[in-house]
């Protein structure tokens, strides 16, 4: 059976780390931060990516607004700022008034769990560049916490569950379904109706990361998107980042892996596999960071920090 990669549906990780590269080093980027006036602030953009193209399939759009302020107000918790305000930017393809409204029922709701207002936006009707929409956004936030912080050897990691795919891997996911014969409107053992099951929406975390640092010392955050475990290592590349313990992946991870014959490097670099958020506290904090945690979320730890470089997950003898 032939094996799914995520290059072979389209989209090449490394090539696009190598693109970010170039483009970071041509504009000469070299914060991503800004302070004004002793005020730290962060700006974090990001879209939902080809989950719309599940929402038009389902005509179901009330929830991929959760997934666009998700995925801003989570990256800007990776920075240590609380989210402050959002704005959002939605291009069509051609005019559709109930659709909107069903998209900005889920910003509503995204802005709301967030607790952040959605002062502004744009809308832009493009039928010779979009097919269907898109919907991005942008989120400014004030920086509480100077994070990442040094990391010891035997710090731990913390994992918190993730909802499903979140907004990552849908290129990889769809293809998947589509050519082993599948519609998205097809059910399957285990998770049901396939677009239902895509579309659930990315996790917020704010209000649970904001409640810990409050009174945790938090050494690094990463939010799990694409690139999966690969991301973690943006908290510092001068240690390794041992996932002994991974959480065990909701079954949606499962069934695309079967259907793709993916194989486990290859999940766990493409999506999240249960864990949408990392957290790196001091080991002496483990108790007190899950009574906490687990009052609103699934957390566990994972792993700890060890000597070396990368991500591992021994168990499954992964190595990034």
């Amino acid at each position: 059976m032939e094996e799914f990669t995520y290059a072979k549906a389209g989209v090449d990780i490394d090539k696009e780390d190598r693109v970010v590269k170039g483009i970071l080093e041509t504009v000469g980027f070299e914060e991503d931060k800004i302070e004004i006036n002793g005020i730290k602030l962060v700006l974090c953009t990001d879209g939902v990516g080809s989950k719309v193209i599940v929402a038009n399939e389902m005509k179901k759009w009330d929830t991929v607004g959760i997934d666009c302020v998700a995925m801003n107000v989570n990256d800007a918790l990776v920075m240590g700022a609380r989210p402050l305000a959002f704005v959002d930017y939605l291009a069509i393809e051609k005019t559709d008034e109930e659709r909107a409204k069903e998209i900005a029922k889920g910003l509503r709701r995204g802005a709301e769990e967030a607790g952040i207002p959605i002062i502004g936006g744009e809308t832009a009707t493009l039928p010779e560049i979009i097919r269907g929409f898109d919907l991005a956004g942008t989120c400014l936030g004030l920086i509480e916490k100077e994070i990442p912080k040094e990391l010891n050897e035997g710090d731990a990691i913390i994992g918190i569950r993730s909802n499903g795919l979140h907004s990552n891997g849908y290129t990889l996911a769809r293809k998947i379904f589509v050519n082993r014969g599948y519609s998205f409107h097809d059910e399957i053992d285990d998770i049901g109706v396939i677009g239902y099951e895509l579309l659930k929406p990315t996790k917020i975390y704010v209000k649970e990361i904001l409640h810990l640092w409050k009174s945790i010392e938090v050494k690094g955050i990463a939010h799990i998107t694409g690139g999966g475990l690969r991301k973690i290592k943006r908290i510092s590349k001068r240690v390794c980042f041992c996932i002994e313990e991974p959480i065990e992946p909701q079954p949606i991870f499962k069934v695309i892996q079967k259907l793709g014959n993916v194989s486990e490097k290859e999940m766990y670099q493409t999506f999240n596999m249960g864990m949408g958020m990392a957290i790196i506290i001091a080991r002496e904090y483990v108790d007190d960071a899950l009574d906490m945690l687990n009052k609103y979320v699934e957390a566990k730890v994972v792993g700890k920090i060890k000597k070396g470089y990368g991500v591992e997950v021994p168990k499954l003898g992964l190595k990034y």
